[in-house]
């Protein structure tokens, strides 16, 4: 098999791990039993080694169509041939249902919905990042694979046969006809137990499509945008790790930034940052039961005895601090792009951006969620004391380069947020605080960034002090409150950035780079593509200005409504879009629908 495009793949989940399944019907990112274990099926890392598990017709001449079952997470897959139609509906229970209690379980269910369509099927697991063998067992119920540490059966009522390390079967069905198969954790050197008839399996999809359905059914977005809306929401929600609260910024590891380069990095971990805008926009319609499993999570990692007032930028889904990175060598990469990484040595960077994300999502959980505890705004204390202390430290930035640290005005924007935020949590709740020397330090955060972030010459804010570098992430300005967005520095801004590139600008066909990579080297080799997250950022900021000037307005909606067209045919997006609008680097990113959320909740307001 060749190598799908990152944008052929959709994506199901149980809020504890995700699958990723190609419109050819394989499930080839697969980590199992959560999203940093390691992984059962990486055929989208290495297509000889990786493992795979798919459900196709024999022979080639078709086409498939993939969409979800309406407002839910259930996958279908559509086969189109000269001798009929077939379906594959891909889930993982979730809540109670009668395949177990959903936790851990992906079901697939064929369907002959015309016609006679032979099928193959082919289910070769590679444990443990493809590292490890595994002995195969076959009965009556399926077959069990059992590697050294996991053991996953495959059970099902269709004969199996055994290749190597693999087990397929060639699959009859009549019209009418359907079969299932059921992936679940198992018995070690055990043989399958049970399978699971058609009538549960099918009553299993129906109440999982009752469960997406009535947690959807919470959304407080009803505007222009609304399906879009609920995509991104229920793709944040699947990125969401239940047992803790945490969110991932994305559920894959080392989808390249640039084909055949080295920026492959492992997203399967929560950043302060993305969960803290993912929190935000979660509250924006109406879903504040996460973030306040996500402040629990952060209460967590506070009150463990060694923290310091010190956050690092990401920690494991279930709060650990030590992420080291290793390259796994044994695998090419999605069409060749090495390294393969797994951990993320980012962990130890100083980014002092993260504390005043946190602390708006605070201020607006706060808000919109339920009051915070005093321990915990004594926590907050700590964190904002020592960014009062430090802010004016170079750091490796939003960005996370790894060419050295700079004094960037995003990081020194964010810590004027988080004293910003301190300040006004403080007065919301009245809250004990030395009020006097958090503004002090607020407003020296302020006068510094107006005098050194500002650029005369090129009549912009800029990435760093006294630097020409145009940077993207400055977009945020107007949605923290930093400036008005009528302020004519902030406008001159946002007309400096939204030129092309060959005119000193970071914007191509309404699509947004973070930076010229040529004029500021992050120390890393390679292109990248326009970046998701900041084409949604010049969407709000136009937006905002937009409301004193309608061409700004109008200039908003058509960015957006073109940035819509690169979604993947089910509505997803990967972090960035490369030249021929093809999705690059991790996939789904949090960061993206996020972004998107908050972008069509505020154009659709300010429209009306």
């Amino acid at each position: 098999m060749a190598y799908q495009p990152i944008e052929d793949y959709g994506m199901i989940g149980n809020m504890r791990t995700v699958a990723l399944i190609g419109k050819n019907g394989s499930i080839d990112w697969m980590c199992y039993p959560r999203f940093d274990a390691p992984s059962l099926f990486a055929g989208i890392l290495d297509d000889e080694k990786g493992g795979r598990f798919q459900i196709a017709p024999v022979e080639e001449d078709y086409t498939s169509k993939q969409f979800y079952w309406p407002d839910t997470n259930v996958l279908i897959t559509r086969f189109l041939t000269g001798k009929g139609v077939c379906e594959v509906t891909d889930f993982m229970p979730v809540g109670k249902t009668e395949i177990g209690e959903g936790e851990n379980r992906l079901v697939r269910i064929i369907k002959m919905v015309r016609g006679h369509v032979p099928l193959q099927v082919y289910c070769r697991p590679a444990f443990d990042y493809a590292r490890a063998e595994h002995d195969i067992v076959i009965n009556e119920h399926g077959a069990a694979f059992h590697g050294p540490d996991l053991s996953i059966g495959l059970s099902t009522s269709v004969p199996l046969k055994q290749n190597g390390q693999s087990v397929h079967t060639r699959l009859e069905l009549d019209e009418g006809e359907s079969a299932n198969f059921v992936i679940k954790e198992t018995e070690e050197h055990g043989a399958c137990q049970i399978c699971y008839s058609d009538k549960v399996a099918e009553k299993g999809f129906r109440q999982t499509v009752n469960f997406w359905r009535n947690w959807l059914s919470h959304c407080s977005y009803s505007g222009r945008w609304r399906e879009t809306v609920y995509r991104s929401a229920l793709t944040l929600k699947m990125l969401t790790y239940e047992p803790t609260g945490a969110i991932v910024a994305a559920p894959t590891c080392s989808l390249p930034e640039h084909v055949g380069g080295e920026r492959n990095w492992d997203y399967r971990y929560t950043w302060i940052r993305d969960a803290a805008f993912t929190l935000y926009a979660f509250m924006r319609i109406g879903f504040t039961e996460e973030a306040a499993k996500f402040m629990h999570f952060i209460e967590n990692i506070c009150e463990d005895p060694e923290h310091t007032g010190q956050l690092q930028i990401m920690y494991g889904i279930d709060g650990r601090w030590e992420l080291d990175e290793e390259h796994l060598d044994h695998l090419e990469g999605y069409r060749g792009s090495s390294p393969v990484r797994i951990g993320n040595d980012a962990y130890d960077q100083l980014q002092l951006d993260i504390y005043g994300e946190l602390m708006d999502s605070v201020y607006l959980f706060n808000k919109y969620g339920s009051p915070i505890s005093y321990d915990f705004w004594n926590t907050l204390i700590r964190l904002v004391d020592w960014i009062g202390e430090n802010w004016d430290r170079k750091d490796e930035g939003i960005w996370e380069v790894r060419g050295g640290k700079k004094h960037f005005t995003y990081s020194k924007l964010m810590s004027w947020v988080a004293l910003d935020r301190g300040l006004r949590l403080a007065d919301k709740r009245s809250f004990p605080v030395e009020r006097d020397r958090w503004m002090s330090i607020r407003d020296n955060i302020y006068r510094t960034i107006m005098n050194k972030g500002w650029n005369e010459e090129r009549q912009a804010f800029v990435q760093t002090y006294d630097s020409e570098t145009l940077d993207a992430s400055l977009l945020i300005m107007p949605l923290v409150f930093f400036v008005s967005p009528t302020d004519e520095r902030m406008l001159k801004t946002i007309d400096a950035i939204d030129r092309t590139p060959d005119k000193g600008g970071l914007v191509s066909n309404s699509l947004v780079y973070r930076y010229n990579i040529e004029e500021s080297p992050d120390g890393l080799r390679g292109e990248e593509g326009t970046f998701n997250i900041c084409t949604f950022w010049m969407v709000e900021a136009l937006t905002r200005a937009g409301r004193f000037d309608e061409k700004r307005l109008e200039d908003a909606r058509l960015m957006f409504e073109q940035m819509l067209g690169y979604a993947n045919h089910l509505g997803l997006y990967a972090e960035e879009t490369g030249a021929r609008g093809e999705a690059l680097g991790n996939f789904p990113q949090a960061f993206t629908h996020l972004s998107l959320i908050s972008a069509a909740f505020n154009l659709d307001r300010t429209l009306g």
